[in-house]
């Protein structure tokens, strides 16, 4: 009897040792990243042919207004660095291994919550070779305030993996690692992106002897921007700020009158047309609700866009906030993608395990995470949408079975989903 209960006591100790204790090395290796497809990811989600490379740039932008150290209206002049992430199709040899990406948590001169360090791995391989023989699309990506050019890896990842060169913009003055007064992020925002455009462009030419030389399409390009990166794209994209902005800007830096430049009624942004942008891409972008544009200045946004909202968002608003500024785009072909009690946060990464640690402040999980949502959905859902979306105006794929659906994705399955899994969200099309 002594020995059956032996032998069944082992039985058990090797179950639990082989099946839940430690898992295979296989099991290891396929680790859920952030881009993944879940078993009810859409169609289009799921990654592209190529191989992803991905290298840091550093630039600097001379002779930019120093808005932070400007006094009675007088704006001295610095040079602004910028960092860049670009990730593009790559040829991988076997000996180059795929990223880990160094992040933070936190927010910069925050006590409350400190910066802390962590990384998480991508799909991505560290400077690995450019597949060549021929041109790409360009997509530039501005995070929120405060984020990082490492916070949709998700999505630019799986951008490249289809075809496309994606630069990331870490925007000074409104990281996690250096996050500083907003007068910064609100003037320098869409001049960051116009910037970041004409480098890639230099980047790509002919003779630039850059890794990305000849492959960067930078007359195809798209933008892509979440919170303050939407309020930058749409800016970029032809939605000149109001003069209500421009008023209280001037109030909050004693003077400074830099803004208008990006203002619709401003002769010289009205010459900043840029014809090589193709479709944008605004995720909850932020300013409606505080005036930051207006009937006049929403009229000016002419090119293709596409709106991701929670009905919910408590940072940008919705109703009064997203919803409007898609409806005011009059003169834009454009959709408005609703996730159903969502709040804010449509676009990041899933929360690191990091965010999950007792104690740590709630901020620090809810700078990623939706309440009613399953970030890895969301993230699956947004690059079906995207793929599609973008595929339509810079590769001329035939998009519309996944982009003409009906509003409410309660009443049928939309297409390029799988059954039962498209509930919860409404998509609007204004086509002209």
């Amino acid at each position: 009897m002594k020995f059956r209960r032996l032998l069944i006591l082992c039985s058990l100790l090797l179950f639990l040792f082989n099946g839940l204790i430690i898992p295979s090395v296989d099991a290891q290796s396929k680790q859920f990243l952030y881009g993944d497809p879940l078993p009810d990811a859409p169609e289009l989600s799921a990654r592209g042919e190529y191989n992803v490379g991905v290298q840091t740039i550093n630039l600097v932008n001379p002779g930019q207004v120093d808005i932070l150290n400007s006094k009675e209206g007088k704006d001295p002049l610095y040079d602004r660095a910028i960092t860049i992430e670009v990730w593009y199709p790559a040829t991988v040899g076997e000996k180059v291994k795929t990223v880990v990406y160094d992040e933070v948590m936190g927010t910069a001169n925050d006590s409350l919550r400190p910066l802390t360090p962590f990384t998480f791995n991508g799909r991505a391989y560290r400077d690995a070779q450019p597949m060549t023989g021929s041109k790409f699309p360009l997509v530039v990506v501005s995070h929120g305030y405060v984020g990082s050019r490492f916070l949709m890896t998700y999505l630019t990842e799986n951008l490249a993996s289809k075809g496309y060169i994606v630069a990331a913009i870490d925007h000074t003055d409104s990281t996690f690692k250096d996050a500083n007064a907003f007068q910064s992020t609100l003037l320098n925002r869409p001049k960051d992106i116009r910037f970041v455009i004409n480098e890639m462009e230099k980047i790509g030419a002919k003779g630039s002897k850059s890794m990305l030389e000849g492959l960067v399409d930078a007359n195809n390009t798209a933008l892509i921007g979440y919170s303050m990166g939407g309020y930058g794209v749409l800016n970029v994209g032809g939605a000149g700020y109001s003069d209500a902005l421009a008023g209280f800007f001037t109030g909050m830096t004693g003077g400074s009158t830099s803004i208008a430049v990006n203002t619709a009624n401003n002769e010289e942004y009205q010459q900043m047309s840029d014809d090589r942008i193709k479709a944008i891409v605004a995720f909850a972008p932020w300013g409606m609700e505080r005036g930051v544009w207006d009937a006049e200045g929403l009229k000016g946004l002419k090119t293709p866009t596409f709106f991701v909202a929670g009905s919910q968002d408590d940072i940008s608003g919705y109703e009064k906030g997203i919803k409007a500024i898609y409806e005011g785009a009059i003169n834009a072909d454009r959709f408005l993608l609703t996730y159903k009690n969502a709040r804010h946060n449509v676009a990041p990464n899933p929360p690191p395990a990091e965010a999950l640690a007792p104690g740590l402040h709630i901020d620090e999980y809810y700078r990623y995470a939706e309440p009613s949502w399953d970030s890895r959905k969301l993230n699956n859902v947004n690059q079906h949408f995207i793929t599609a979306f973008l595929g339509l105006h810079l590769k001329n794929q035939d998009n519309t079975k996944y982009l003409d659906l009906q509003e409410n994705s309660n009443e049928k399955d939309w297409t390029g989903f799988k059954p039962r899994s498209s509930t919860g969200m409404e998509l609007l099309h204004v086509k002209l």
